[in-house]
């Protein structure tokens, strides 16, 4: 059985562009009965093993190994690193008394979240479980990359107070340079020393890095000591936070193409139909990724045939059939997953949550995944997020406020990974966004109306500002808000920015977010320590110890008010960020919440009534009987749903217009909104018409 090689491309005939070259292909191998290796009884296991990312063990090791090595592992997360099977291998045998220690070099994502979990199991439960190795090696040797180091005079298994259980972390260096010996690439590394039972260690910290003409630098270190966290910090155990239910299910990553085919510019969607073509609107959309939001917005669009059948879009739309065709299957008939070869028209992934938290909302909160500094900003629905955007299918600018916060930063900065050469911040949703314990926005609605005003500012000034100057980027303004916070003098292509970007109005809206924020959590407290200070969107690590102190303080509050929610939440008091969306209980519910005062007294007179019955025919309603278009979405849902309860028949969707007062686009929201409410089982079609 064979496979492409993944390596060789040939030119496409019509595009000109790259696609596979079928003639080349690599023999695919099967392992048979793999196993995990025996390691020998030993004191200590030292070693630096193979750096090879979760993502890329296929094509360095086969499919073969890579099939092979999680069938055996299966205690292993897939989306770990291929080091991390030497360190959980390592951390079962010290668990069970069969070592003493255990350290090994690592790449410095071993604090991600996708490595964080086996650090976590290992030091929440000793990391119980099967003994071994990666698939192969074992002997006196040990595994490729593990030095075993061997005292015949006691052997570990005979001390009885080793007994199976937690480990600790007894010396960590989250991140420090490295220089790989093979090629010389300067690399960054996390180093961890494992040890049985509960205790402090000793944490290093690189504070200052000087290079040296070999390519290796002089490091400075600081020393802490306390209980070092999975995440390699000591303090407030972010780690151990849990997912609330109060946030799940509104957070998603974008789409995810698997096909470069798909994005188009604007002038090709003219010439594929868009604008011309019926219907084919809805399938073109404007699409972001993390650069376009850090940077400048490049423009493009992407070819979206979600919900089509490949016959369909032939028929339908024969331009675009063509164009996907020719650029994205000859790629896809070379993919190893089954469901992107037989569906090569659509994207790799179905993105089914996304879509559904998305439907009906006028837009969403975005933050790029991997970025320098932590922001937030308002989409349009109708944009299509990248797989590198986090959406946050939310349009309420309260939350948009608190999310801008420092208070979410510092946390997120916590609970997130970092990655890459930059070191820069990951924003990893179920840590940093589903974990997070949002104050009850409702229980403070003139403080959540204050910072939803000034939410709405900054979003409205950051865009503002970009669109009146061509060349002008959100990293800059941010670079530069940064530079004033720390006080130091602006360069000339600062001053530049300072002057387009207007950054001393971007820094007086941040700080009047932040006051705010810690205002309606009541930690005011905290706010001379911490507003106008630098780090407020980027990791800070040479900071005045008040501000070290304010921020360790925040987080360990955070933290203990993520476990008082978990603790409702097991209750069953939820305090679900977008209710009529998340709360499976309202979606259930035939009746809907009470009708405002001004509507019972209507209904009361029987004038909605005898509205609702002239709808029926399509007819509109009395003058007496109309209402005015509410201002915000779900107050607009809840309008609609309140209209179908009320009516005794069937309504289409003049009727339901003929229902509000004013003119205006909101009329081009209502098919959404109905199709809202029937995902939402609270309205169902007839026809052209719908009823409750």
């Amino acid at each position: 059985v064979t496979r492409w090689d993944g390596v060789h491309f040939k030119t496409h005939p019509v595009t000109g562009e790259d696609v596979p070259d079928e003639g080349f292909q690599v023999a695919l191998e099967k392992y048979v009965n793999p196993r995990k290796a025996q390691w020998p009884t030993v004191d200590f296991i030292v070693g630096n093993p193979p750096f090879i990312g979760a993502s890329t063990v296929r094509r360095a090791l086969g499919d073969g190994y890579a099939d092979a090595l999680r069938s055996t592992w299966n205690d292993v997360p897939q989306s770990a690193d291929f080091v991390m099977h030497w360190w959980h291998a390592a951390a079962q045998k010290v668990a069970r008394g069969e070592a003493r220690r255990f350290g090994f070099i690592t790449t410095n994502s071993l604090p991600q979240t996708f490595n964080r979990r086996v650090v976590e199991r290992a030091l929440a439960a000793g990391g119980a479980g099967g003994a071994g190795v990666a698939v192969g090696g074992g002997g006196e040797a040990g595994p490729a990359g593990a030095l075993m180091l061997r005292n015949t005079q006691k052997s570990v298994a005979s001390q009885p107070h080793l007994a199976a259980g937690a480990l600790s972390l007894v010396f960590a260096i989250a991140d420090h340079p490295w220089v790989d010996s093979a090629n010389g690439a300067a690399v960054r590394i996390s180093m961890t020393v494992g040890a049985l039972g509960a205790g402090e260690g000793e944490l290093l910290s690189v504070i200052r890095e000087t290079p040296l003409s070999d390519g290796s630098a002089e490091v400075g270190l600081s020393a802490r000591r306390g209980v070092v966290h999975a995440d390699l910090r000591v303090g407030a155990n972010v780690p151990a936070v849990r997912g609330l239910k109060s946030n799940a299910g509104v957070s998603n990553t974008g789409v995810k193409l698997h096909g470069a085919g798909f994005i188009v510019r604007p002038a090709e969607a003219a010439m594929l139909g868009l604008g011309k073509v019926r219907g084919l609107e809805a399938h073109i959309r404007e699409y972001r990724n993390g650069r376009d939001l850090t940077d400048r917005p490049r423009g493009v669009m992407v070819i979206d045939l979600h919900g089509l059948r490949s016959d369909e879009i032939r028929q339908r739309f024969p331009a675009t059939y063509q164009w996907v065709l020719e650029r994205v299957k000859p790629e896809r008939d070379q993919n190893r997953e089954a469901y992107r070869r037989e569906n090569w028209w659509l994207f790799g992934r179905k993105n089914t949550e996304l879509r559904s938290a998305l439907a009906g909302l006028p837009r969403y909160i975005a933050t790029v995944e991997t970025a320098k500094h932590r922001t937030f900003q308002f989409l349009d629905a109708s944009i299509a997020p990248d797989n590198k955007l986090i959406a946050i299918a939310l349009p309420d600018a309260a939350t948009l406020g608190v999310l801008s916060s420092r208070v979410h930063v510092q946390w997120a900065l916590a609970s997130g990974s970092k990655l890459g050469v930059g070191n820069d911040p990951v924003y990893v949703k179920t840590k940093c966004f589903e974990a997070f314990p949002f104050f009850n926005l409702a229980d403070q609605p003139a403080l959540a109306a204050q910072i939803a005003s000034t939410a709405e500012e900054l979003d409205a000034h950051r865009k503002r500002q970009q669109a009146a100057h061509a060349k002008l980027t959100l990293t800059d303004m941010y670079n530069v808000l940064d530079a004033l916070r720390l006080g130091r003098a602006l360069t000339v292509k600062e001053k530049l920015t300072h002057t387009d970007g207007l950054v001393s109005v971007l820094a007086e809206l941040h700080d009047r977010i932040d006051a705010l924020v810690l205002q309606a959590y009541g930690w005011a407290d905290l706010a001379p320590a911490l507003v106008g200070r630098p780090g407020g969107t980027l990791p800070w690590p040479e900071k005045p110890v008040a501000q070290a102190e304010a921020e360790e303080e925040l987080l360990l509050r955070l933290v203990a008010l993520n476990a008082a929610r978990a603790a409702e939440e097991a209750c069953g008091e939820v305090r679900w960020l977008r209710p009529e969306f998340q709360d499976p209980a309202r979606r259930m519910a035939p009746a809907l919440p009470a009708l405002p005062a001004s509507t019972q007294d209507e209904m009361a007179l029987g004038e909605v009534s005898a509205g609702a019955a002239q709808k029926v025919g399509g007819k509109p309603p009395a003058p007496s009987a109309r209402r005015p278009w509410p201002a915000d979405l779900p107050e607009q849902v809840r309008a609609i749903a309140d209209m179908l309860t009320a009516a005794p028949g069937a309504l289409d969707e003049s009727a339901l217009a003929e229902g509000f007062t004013g003119r205006g686009p909101w009329k081009k929201r209502l098919p959404g909104i109905l199709l809202t409410l029937e995902a939402l089982g609270r309205a169902r079609r007839e026809g052209e018409r719908w009823r409750a």
